[in-house]
């Protein structure tokens, strides 16, 4: 059964429509405003002229639109801290270029540390998946990345204290250490990449979010298929009135809340890919960093010449 939105939030609707400039921002609630970036989003967390807080980092290169939306909406203020839904490469790619001028702490799930304090890289992306963007995904490099000392694990018990309101849910599948942000008063979701809202193994649905529909997590860098159809399955039960995701546009209910629930039903049909590396080699995800069912530099040297005979052929099919 899924949740009917209250009159109290549908008075608050509807939202600025979704941005197509990149660096343009759009205002989902009075205090979640999301910033369109190549192929990702972020989130600007608090009111106006109140400390506020920062979600993800974008891709490499983006601080200055990152930095942009944050003057117009916090007046040059920096925020109290930035937190990562995880510590891929296009949610922490500008996050080195930010604490230049950011001195702030950033804080992410206890088994992302690893990744994220120079010791172990993510598992390789699987290029073999299918789409042109899966076909590409070794260019979004496993890390691992350093941010130390700025980088400390989310407080225990899912609460934070420079974030009111809010709470930390563990949503593991995409990496061991991914987390999303559910706020209950107004059954707010920062999604993450747990579930997202655009073909982004395509070219057309990561650089265009077309269609806008609710889809599994990016299938070329999730190494554990079980725990990502769970973690599905626990934010539908929420029955979330928004899905801010980190990749595609932001949906609200009634659309967003029939498709969340369609996919919690038929994960393995919807999401799982039908070919793939990690389908019979999942990584743990109980354990810090783990990568021990990961591609050696041989499974690596297979995955690519998999994903370029694919590309081959699906160049030659579109000369035809």
């Amino acid at each position: 059964m899924t949740h009917s939105p209250s009159p109290a939030l549908a008075a608050i609707r509807p939202p600025a429509p979704p941005v197509s400039t990149f660096g343009g921002t759009q205002v989902l609630r009075p205090d979640v405003v999301r910033v369109r970036l190549p192929m990702v989003n972020v989130y600007l967390l608090g009111h106006p002229g109140e400390p506020w807080v920062l979600v993800d980092a974008g891709m490499p290169g983006m601080a200055g639109l990152i930095r942009a939306a944050a003057e117009r909406h916090h007046r040059g203020r920096a925020p109290e801290a930035i937190v990562l839904t995880h510590g891929h490469l296009d949610h922490i790619g500008a996050l080195r270029e930010l604490l230049r001028e950011w001195r702030v702490p950033v804080y992410a799930h206890s088994l992302e540390l690893p990744h994220l304090t120079g010791e172990r890289p993510y598992p390789f992306p699987d290029p073999t998946v299918g789409g042109v963007m899966s076909t590409l995904s070794p260019a979004f490099l496993p890390g691992p990345f350093d941010f130390r000392p700025h980088v400390h694990a989310l407080p225990e018990g899912g609460e934070l204290a420079f974030l009111p309101g809010w709470q930390v849910l563990h949503t593991p599948g995409h990496t061991a250490g991914h987390v999303s942000l559910w706020r209950d008063s107004d059954r707010t979701l920062i999604v993450g990449d747990a579930f997202v809202t655009t073909r982004q193994e395509t070219v057309t649905g990561a650089l265009t979010l077309r269609p806008t529909i609710v889809h599994g997590p990016p299938a070329y860098y999730t190494p554990n298929w079980d725990a990502a159809r769970d973690s599905v399955r626990s934010l539908a039960n929420l029955d979330p009135d928004l899905a801010a995701t980190g990749h595609g546009h932001p949906m609200f209910c009634p659309e967003m809340a029939i498709e969340l629930h369609r996919l919690a039903r038929n994960f393995d049909e919807a999401a799982r890919p039908v070919r793939g590396w990690y389908l019979d080699h999942p990584v743990p995800m109980g354990e810090p960093g783990g990568t021990t069912s990961a591609p050696d530099s041989r499974g690596r040297l297979v995955l690519y010449a998999l994903a370029g005979a694919g590309l081959v052929l699906l160049l030659r099919g579109r000369r035809r």
